[in-house]
């Protein structure tokens, strides 16, 4: 095995770890309510909660059967073997199975995530990079002034302001993933899902007319969502280049007659990709959080459903407690999370010819 390969085996290895650790964490966490609160993770499918007694029959027999009272080892080994075997829960708001309702709507989300991303790496990186070529100039300042500010709104307000000015005030972009009229006519051709994203189903169903559509509605969310990563991105792109135009073999460069662009993009800029992967990395749970609060406030129905359907249920009566989603929400964003991670690593491992080195060297 390559050494890269090695390296980005045990980067493959640290996923399941990692989610054995959180799950373990999350059920300690849900071992802090009795036994009567936990059986509603085992409810059987089309059972009606106002019909569930906890002192009753079923909610004592779901005690029993999956070793609620027993030792912590246990009660996590049950459950966790559940959730290998695909079998989430019962959510009780939606009415069916916890997984298929996220993988339902995972296409939603990632769609969203795809063209955030294509917006606001290649302008983060780009406004980043001129940004430090031209430190102390007009431009590098009103790039920073403008980062500053991207970094400085919370995300909800930005929504906000984006929704009062292109929605409301001057009505250019629509709500909803796509259009009711639409709806009904993707209903009448019958419509085939290849992929789940409509941008793309729309070119093989031989309908561009659906993508336009479709990319006009993603159009303001994905550039609310790209707004602060590419702000956060930009900034640091700007700092690992200047740090890496400060060092020496950037003047030899230059004494050996290279031009100013060459220096910046073929040396400079592709040295600070590592320290700007190592940090994008990081970020990637505030991107995931940022994504699901996009989602709600531009009623675009992906898998923070599951989480609007879980609060609107903790904040009702105990006879409709439904901890189930709760617990497959947390557990599908743990996963989001470190794919997004695990990916950003890849990367590293094929633009950092270091690594290679030192991995070659192991």
């Amino acid at each position: 095995m390559s050494p890269v390969m090695a390296f980005l085996a045990r980067r493959l290895l640290f996923v399941p770890i990692t989610l054995l650790v959180i799950t373990a964490v999350l059920y300690a966490i849900a071992m802090l309510a009795p036994p009567e609160r936990r059986a509603f993770l085992y409810l059987p499918p089309k059972t009606d909660p106002f019909e569930v007694v906890p002192e009753g029959p079923l909610i004592q027999g779901l005690i029993e059967k999956h070793h609620l009272r027993d030792p912590f080892p246990v009660q996590y080994l049950d459950w966790l073997g559940r959730l290998l075997q695909g079998d989430w829960g019962w959510s009780v708001g939606a009415k069916q199975p916890v997984l298929p309702y996220l993988l339902a709507r995972t296409p939603v989300t990632m769609e969203l995530l795809l063209y955030s991303t294509l917006l606001f790496i290649p302008v983060g990186l780009l406004t980043g990079v001129l940004a430090a070529a031209r430190r102390g100039r007009r431009l590098d300042h009103g790039m920073q002034l403008v980062a500053f500010v991207g970094t400085s709104i919370p995300v909800f307000v930005m929504a906000i302001i984006m929704l009062s000015l292109f929605y409301v005030g001057l009505q250019w972009f629509p709500l909803d993933r796509i259009s009711d009229a639409t709806k009904a006519d993707m209903r009448q051709m019958n419509f085939q899902y290849h992929t789940g994203l409509l941008t793309i189903d729309g070119l093989f169903n031989g309908r561009p007319d659906i993508t336009l559509e479709a990319l006009h509605h993603l159009a303001l969310p994905a550039l609310v969502l790209a707004v602060a990563q590419w702000a956060t991105l930009s900034r640091i792109t700007r700092t690992s280049v200047l740090e890496e135009i400060d060092r020496d073999y950037i003047t030899v460069a230059h004494a050996k007659g290279l031009k100013g662009r060459q220096v910046v993009w073929g040396h400079a800029t592709r040295n600070a990709l590592v320290p700007i992967l190592t940090v994008s990395a990081l970020s990637a749970a505030a991107l995931v959080s940022n994504l699901y609060l996009v989602e709600v406030l531009f009623n675009l129905h992906g898998v923070s459903d599951i989480f609007l359907l879980t609060t609107a249920q903790a904040s009702s009566t105990f006879r409709t407690f439904d901890p189930a989603p709760a617990l497959g929400f947390a557990i599908y964003t743990v996963v989001l999370v470190l794919s997004i991670m695990l990916a950003l690593d890849v990367l590293q491992a094929l633009v950092d010819p270091r690594l290679r080195e030192r991995l070659k060297d192991q």
